[in-house]
């Protein structure tokens, strides 16, 4: 029976990589000269220190153009809101999400039954299981998902026939 998996996977060493590169720049840049401005990298998380919500703004648009250019989804991004800390500096955190939450999932599973497609989706772990007879269904299927806005970049692998 054809199935596939939906998934919502990010490529850490891309993430690495532009974070890297997001450090370099804010480090050349004239506008950080004399500033302790940096990026720090933990695996899900990532934290933004600056001398102010400024310029932890403009870090965070250098952040994102990187990750655009090495192929990374920002709507994986959770941004968190800018804090600053008595000694004037300003830190805010962004959470890299990957996987698909039991929320999303259910809602993922209602939007596939609503088609009337005659597929079956099973949640699994952190990932949707679509299977059925016909591989049209389940590419309409994948169609329809993405249509639609599910606020995650999703990723269909394992498509077996």
């Amino acid at each position: 029976m054809p199935s596939f998996d939906i998934v919502s996977e990010v490529d850490w060493q891309e993430v690495k990589n532009a974070v890297n590169q997001a450090n370099k720049e804010i480090t050349n840049r004239f506008d950080f000269k004399g500033s302790q401005s940096k990026i720090d990298e933990s695996d899900p998380n990532l934290t933004l220190y600056g001398d102010d919500d400024f310029k932890v703004g403009q870090m965070l648009e250098i952040l994102q153009l990187k990750l655009a250019k090495r192929g990374v989804d920002l709507d994986c991004l959770d941004k968190g809101e800018v804090k600053e800390s008595p000694t004037g500096k300003a830190v805010q955190a962004v959470q890299v999400r990957q996987g698909v939450d039991r929320d999303l999932a259910r809602k993922i599973v209602k939007l596939i039954k609503r088609q009337k497609l005659k597929v079956q989706a099973a949640i699994q772990g952190e990932q949707i299981r679509v299977s059925g007879k016909k591989r049209d269904d389940l590419q309409q299927t994948m169609a329809h998902l993405k249509e639609q806005n599910l606020g995650l970049p999703l990723q269909y692998t394992n498509f077996r026939d």
